[in-house]
């Protein structure tokens, strides 16, 4: 009896998940496993060849390239050279009118040296796929090469966006914008992944609204008056002025930011004109980043900082010449999809593997596209302890544990045909 109870619940439990999302995509579900599966190698050794090939930011002329050639090989339209390397590709499906989904993956390098002695190894000195970008790239010709292979199995297209210069500003993302990316046709939504090393491989990590931060670059130049470091009462010191001005800026976060939406203040460079244990410089330079969860405070913390800044100065005798150059948004996962995002992953992972995730004071420049329609920008669990595949993004012993890669080309195409009305 206990047995046939369970059986019983079982069986419910199954019509239940079918009713969810139908028979149908329950079988489209398991044809793109198996794609995914298929595909998988292909796409490990797209990753390694790109891994060992990376290209900094604005440079991308030979990743562009070679992702032209995939698709071309793989029989999808696409568009070359857009803001320069990037790449746009349609994948039309029955109905390809009917509804328009982006996929964006970025191409672009850091000027990391990688010190991991691995056969794909960077033959570039100085330069590392350290963000997981070659990944994403993978990721998104694999997925491509899926929904290709299926574009008779679902209504709707899928706009494929290869993004050049995510790492520097004003962000690739910008520019594709304003080179009609997002147009002809215009997407419904877009939804993006980035490598995750802290998440295990097998899982993915979301949040729905505000995720990650705005991120703008400060530029001091303190003046004052240098001499002899035992006469201080004949110069004016820039680095005691600097330092008042560090300590004051602190405030203004601490005293007129809204503690339920962080912002971070840090000076990550100070050098001056030539002091020494005995000489006060002429100036001195500083730069550094302010991050916010808050568009509105963000442009008045500008002003604040710059009225600080300069009036501190002054009443210390020296000036201060604060240049705040604005770059990537707030990026913001709408809530409506973002929801749906989590239920088409834990259709695909399982519930059980698909956690949410707290707000990071990082920036990347898909808050871009968040500012211009219904976004979601997920995590694609990267890490294994067990292989000692732990390291940070940026550091020049980051890498992946390469079964996420079949995990990231099914999901990104599941997500899309799901999105698409599946």
């Amino acid at each position: 009896m206990q047995q046939a109870f369970k059986k019983l619940s079982e069986i419910l439990a199954h019509l239940q998940s079918q009713k969810v999302y139908g028979i149908k995509n329950a079988m489209l579900k398991d044809k793109i496993q198996r794609l995914a599966h298929t595909y998988h190698q292909d796409v490990v050794g797209i990753r390694r060849h790109l891994h060992q090939n990376p290209e900094l930011s604005y440079e991308e002329v030979e990743t562009g390239k070679y992702i032209s050639e995939k698709l071309h090989q793989y029989g999808i339209p696409h568009q070359h050279g857009v803001a320069d390397n990037g790449v746009v590709g349609l994948i039309r499906g029955q109905n390809p009118e009917k509804r328009v989904v982006a996929l964006r993956a970025d191409i672009d390098a850091l000027p990391i040296e990688e010190a991991n002695e691995v056969p794909y190894k960077s033959r570039k000195p100085g330069i590392m796929h350290a963000c997981g970008h070659d990944v994403h790239t993978s990721s998104l010709l694999g997925a491509a090469r899926i929904l290709n292979d299926l574009k008779q199995d679902f209504e709707g297209t899928v706009k494929l966006i290869f993004q050049p210069a995510e790492e520097k500003l004003p962000g690739g993302a910008s520019l594709m914008i304003k080179e009609g990316v997002l147009e002809n046709p215009r997407p419904a939504s877009i939804l993006g992944q980035h490598v995750h090393p802290p998440l295990e491989v097998g899982k993915v990590g979301m949040r729905t609204g505000n995720y990650m931060a705005s991120a703008d670059e400060l530029y001091m130049t303190v003046k004052g008056k240098g001499g002899h470091g035992a006469l201080p009462q004949d110069c004016i010191d820039p680095i005691l002025i600097a330092a008042h001005i560090l300590t004051a800026l602190q405030q203004v976060i601490s005293r007129n930011a809204d503690p339920a939406l962080p912002s971070v203040l840090t000076f990550g460079f100070i050098a001056s004109s030539g002091g020494a244990t005995n000489i006060i410089p002429n100036e001195v330079k500083l730069k550094g980043t302010f991050r916010t969860m808050d568009e509105r405070w963000r442009f008045d913390a500008h002003q604040r900082m710059k009225r600080i800044a300069e009036g501190m100065a002054e009443s210390m005798g020296g000036t201060c010449e604060l240049d705040i150059v604005v770059g990537y948004p707030v990026l913001f996962n709408n809530e409506a999809l973002t929801q749906k995002a989590f239920r088409y992953a834990e259709e695909y992972l399982g519930k059980e593997n698909v956690v949410e995730l707290p707000i990071r004071m990082t920036a990347e420049d898909f808050a871009y596209y968040s500012q211009e329609m219904p976004a979601c920008f997920y995590r694609l669990g990267t890490g294994n302890p067990a292989r000692g595949i732990t390291s940070p993004i940026h550091t020049d012993t980051f890498d992946v544990d390469e079964d996420c890669l079949a995990l990231s080309t099914g999901l990104m195409a599941w997500m899309a045909v799901r999105e698409l009305g599946g």
